[in-house]
């Protein structure tokens, strides 16, 4: 049975929290075929596969949190350690691609921004749901 202002009982996630979830994911998802496709043509070096890597996992554990986030604040953890994963995989792309000249590598950069940004919204939307609202009320969800 889904609780009142959830989505649905499968997800168990608020519907902002779901939506900025998603977003983040297809960001991350997007990133990552484009920095794949880059691997594959031979592109190299510790900026290209730091961002492989954390695409994949965001890719990864944000599937598994669709399915398993039940509570608000569940995920809080995870929201800040990929948030920050990707405010330093923008920093670096936006060092290094800037200047870069080419649309691929301008989109890669976009969307590692667009996936920072919505995790981040899921941290401030974890933390005011979960903890705010929680300490405030006392009320066993």
């Amino acid at each position: 049975m889904a609780r009142t202002g959830r989505t649905s009982a499968r997800t168990g996630l608020a519907a902002p929290v779901l939506a900025s979830t998603a977003l983040a994911w297809i960001s991350s998802v997007i990133v990552m075929g484009i920095l794949a496709y880059l691997v594959s043509e031979g592109w190299r070096g510790s900026v290209v596969i730091y961002t492989l890597v954390v695409s994949v996992l965001t890719t990864v554990v944000y599937l598994a949190a669709f399915f398993l986030a039940r509570y608000p604040g569940y995920i809080l953890l995870f929201n800040l350690i990929f948030s920050y994963l990707w405010i330093v995989v923008f920093a670096f792309l936006a060092h290094y691609w800037t200047d870069s000249g080419s649309a691929l590598l301008h989109a890669a950069e976009a969307f590692s921004f667009l996936a920072f940004f919505f995790l981040f919204v899921n941290v401030l939307l974890d933390w005011h749901s979960g903890f705010y609202r929680g300490s405030r009320t006392n009320a066993v969800v």
